[in-house]
């Protein structure tokens, strides 16, 4: 593209769709057009070659553009068959439900389809309703679920919810790990469902307690309230396993919510997996099978997508490898940073990782970073973001709900020099930080420009 045109093709973007998020690109120095993504690497027209370390927030498990992938839905598409004729029973929706729902196990028998994650979120919300007949939904601190109105009942931070109205009444969040609060709730008999992520990802990349999921699940099946777990950014082996919950044995959840990296990256695409007793619940008779729906559900593009992605994580074995490149990754990033006062732990599972930084406690850094904090609070993790890009050309971001995290999740199927790569770039921006006033000179600098953004 040429830059006349390179400018034009901003400039109706920020006409036209959202010219706060140009402002912010140009702000960090992440405003780029990228003309091939491949893998973990991303091409950009000025010939640079990005390593991706975020995954469109774990969509592409399977590395962008998989060619097995793309094959698979030109083939859909040269066979001209019924796409979406909403009349008939599409052949493609029942394979891929029953491979869903054969590899997430338990009493997952049945799958709703949908075109995102937050859509997944609300048909789950309307079944667990049905399925119990109480209104009232619990959710974890910290919690990541979408940006539509049910959703963000279930978030607490006024970040997220500002301006936008009253969300669902009776609902109510509650710590991670603390299994008294959650019965004294479910006790009430208000809460008809629990909603879990395995892996809290937007809060910190913040694990569960050995037996928690497994004891949570009990104490809902006690007081009538359906368990719940939202797997859209850590389903598809992106913890190692099918499902984060199956590191924990005895978790069979009522529902399971998949979206992200189901389809490779490339087709919105999105599964409620049930158990008979929910489904049973909601379509209860013949007049009522269609009483929930979506016009774009069971599609044959994404549902041929879905396999095709499937048919990648498995034959490539992409979990086994989460799980041993998650482990030698982490490892060496602990060693690398270990002994610098602003990195608090390095933590995860699979290829799903965060760095947390801490304030310091030398005078030498704590004046500057609190000048920093004090000028524009949400910015310190930005500025690791922009050096992590600008100087060593990887691209990642902090998490939604903890800025002082740094998430670390790449395709499932980077390189062990990707990996180098990466740690020797995160310890020399975290080096410059704690021995460079350059750093915090940027630092500052980017959080005033950031006050007008």
């Amino acid at each position: 593209m040429t830059e006349p045109a390179l400018s034009a093709f901003l400039q109706n973007y920020a006409d036209h769709v959202n010219p706060q998020w140009t402002r912010l690109l140009d702000l960090l120095q992440m405003n780029a057009e990228y003309t091939r993504c491949e893998g973990v690497e991303l091409t950009t027209a000025d010939g640079r070659v990005i390593l991706d370390y975020l995954s469109g927030y774990c969509v592409h498990n399977v590395g962008h553009n998989h060619p097995a992938i793309i094959e698979a839905l030109q083939g859909e598409l040269a066979r001209r068959g019924p796409a979406m004729l909403q009349s008939h029973v599409p052949d493609l929706a029942g394979e891929l439900a029953k491979r869903l729902c054969g590899l997430a196990g338990g009493k997952l028998t049945k799958a709703f389809f949908a075109c995102s994650g937050s859509e997944g979120v609300e048909s789950a919300i309307k079944f667990s309703r049905a399925a119990t007949g109480k209104n009232g939904l619990l959710y974890l601190n910290g919690a990541f679920h979408g940006l539509t109105c049910g959703a963000l009942s279930m978030m607490g931070d006024d970040f997220w919810r500002a301006k936008f109205g009253a969300m669902l009444p009776d609902t109510c969040a509650i710590p991670l790990n603390d299994l008294a609060v959650l019965e004294e709730k479910l006790a009430t008999k208000k809460y008809g469902a629990f909603f879990v992520e395995p892996v809290q990802s937007e809060a910190g990349i913040r694990l569960p307690d050995a037996d928690y999921l497994r004891q949570a699940q009990a104490l809902c099946a006690r007081y009538g309230a359906m368990f719940v777990l939202d797997e859209v950014q850590t389903g598809m082996f992106r913890t190692g396993r099918f499902l984060a919950a199956h590191h924990y044995p005895g978790v069979e959840p009522d529902m399971v919510i998949l979206a992200k990296a189901l389809s490779g990256g490339l087709i919105p695409v999105s599964a409620v997996l049930m158990s008979d007793k929910v489904y049973g619940a909601v379509y209860d008779s013949l007049k009522r099978s269609i009483v929930h729906t979506s016009t774009f559900s069971e599609n044959s593009m994404s549902m041929r997508a879905g396999l095709a992605t499937l048919d990648v994580l498995e034959h490539e074995n992409l979990g086994e490898r989460a799980m041993v490149t998650g482990e030698v990754l982490r490892g060496r990033l602990r060693e690398a940073l270990g002994g610098y006062e602003m990195v608090r732990d390095v933590r995860g599972i699979g290829l799903m990782s965060g760095i947390e930084f801490q304030a310091p406690q030398s005078v030498r850094l704590r004046a500057p970073f609190e000048a920093f904090r004090h000028i524009h609070s949400g910015m310190f993790g930005q500025i690791i973001v922009m050096r992590l890009y600008r100087d060593h050309r990887i691209l990642t971001q902090v998490c939604g709900n903890n800025f002082m995290v740094l998430k670390v999740a790449p395709p499932l199927i980077v390189s062990e020099s990707q990996v180098d790569k990466f740690v020797a770039a995160a310890r020399a921006v975290v080096d410059l930080m704690h021995n460079s006033a350059s750093f915090w000179t940027d630092a500052l600098g980017l959080a005033r420009r950031a006050m007008n953004v």
